[in-house]
């Protein structure tokens, strides 16, 4: 897949380059990739599918992707996209008979974060709430990405996910009945 049509042993060179560059980066960020995946599928074992689709992807695409200004962003736009894209499989809906742990395994908790009740109910409301939506309060929220940041993953307008946090957050609110053990994010945070 690396490399480009030179002839030689340039080529398997610059191919053996790319390869080395594209694991180190990999083995690198695949915890903060698996970590929000995990936050937008809820469920560990789709988290890591959309993880593998977007790995595939950035695979076949490496040369652009070092190419690229900001490579984290990049693929963190990958991973949303395969993320939207699976929501919109039919399979996508069938829950699975299998508990969900509560953190991504292989990850040290988070520091500072509620307790297991109201971590739970969180992500029980986050999971009922639109795929879109459920990306925009993920990657603004938790992953702590700004709005124009978040609309270049997305690639939509800042417009469109300042309205679908707004809309995310009052699903969300809802979803939680008021609950006003629950903290949340003040709306217009920019």
């Amino acid at each position: 897949m690396f490399g480009d049509r030179a002839s030689g042993g340039r080529a398997s060179e610059d191919r053996a380059e790319a390869e080395g560059a594209y694991t180190a980066y990999v083995s690198a960020r695949l915890p903060a990739l698996r970590r929000i995946a995990h936050l937008l599928c809820k469920d560990p074992h789709r988290a890591d599918d959309v993880v593998q689709a977007a790995l595939t992807k950035l695979y076949v695409h490496w040369n652009r992707a070092r190419a690229a200004d900001d490579l984290d962003r990049y693929v963190h736009t990958i991973l949303v996209r395969c993320f939207l894209n699976e929501q919109r499989l039919g399979w996508a809906r069938v829950v699975r008979l299998s508990g969900a742990p509560h953190e991504t395994p292989g990850l040290p908790p988070v520091a500072g974060v509620p307790d297991i009740e109201t971590r739970t109910v969180v992500h029980t409301a986050l999971a009922r709430i639109p795929a879109r939506q459920r990306a925009v309060l993920v990657l603004r929220f938790l992953c702590d990405l700004p709005v124009a940041e978040v609309a270049a993953v997305l690639g939509c307008s800042e417009g469109n996910v300042k309205s679908q946090t707004a809309r995310g957050l009052a699903r969300l609110r809802a979803q939680l009945g008021g609950q006003p053990s629950v903290p949340m994010p003040p709306v217009g945070k920019e």
